[in-house]
């Protein structure tokens, strides 16, 4: 089974790729990561990648169910946790006052105190960005404090979000599946 999602490595949409393969496929499952959803959904209709992979929390996602309407299908759904979040600070910065964020992870917390607020594409960017320098805080993996020790420090632990995650085919599910509500 090869299933395409959100790249790049890290995101915690390869991290749920990667633990749906492990528990349902009979063989060997493939990740291959895109840097954006059209393209993954374009390689679907090419025959590239047998699935997509997609939080619907994701900003994306009712653009590419739209799009793709009567082409991907909806073939299982799940729920799962993701990587456990946290808002980090460069720890040389004792007022951040830029944070930089994936769009679905605006809402986890008050970001009022921050008065620059950047949005990325992935939590993996946010992390990059922090590290770079580009903004004082970042929402990212927590475990990207443990990776840093001493360049960064936790402002609030988030824990893990968990979210809806639905994996697209090119044929529908019939009928009789338990999970069409007919």
């Amino acid at each position: 089974m090869r299933i395409g999602t959100l790249g790049p490595i890290g995101s915690n949409h390869a991290l749920i790729a990667r633990r749906y393969g492990d528990r349902h496929a009979t063989a060997s499952t493939e990740v291959l990561l895109f840097g954006d959803f059209f393209a993954a959904f374009e390689a679907l209709m090419a025959g590239e990648v047998d699935h997509v992979l997609q939080c619907t929390a994701h900003f994306s996602h009712t653009d590419c169910v739209g799009r793709y309407m009567h082409r991907a299908f909806p073939v299982d759904l799940f729920v799962a946790g993701s990587r456990p979040l946290a808002v980090l600070a460069r720890a040389a910065v004792a007022k951040p006052e830029s944070v930089g964020f994936q769009p679905a992870t605006r809402h986890y917390t008050d970001l009022a105190a921050f008065d620059t607020q950047v949005e990325v594409p992935t939590i993996v960017a946010a992390a990059e960005g922090l590290l770079a320098g580009r903004f004082d805080a970042a929402i990212c993996a927590r475990d990207v404090l443990d990776q840093h020790p001493g360049a960064l420090r936790l402002i609030e632990d988030l824990g893990p979000a968990l979210d809806v995650w639905v994996l697209y085919g090119k044929h529908p599910l019939p009928d009789t599946s338990p999970l069409v509500l007919s």
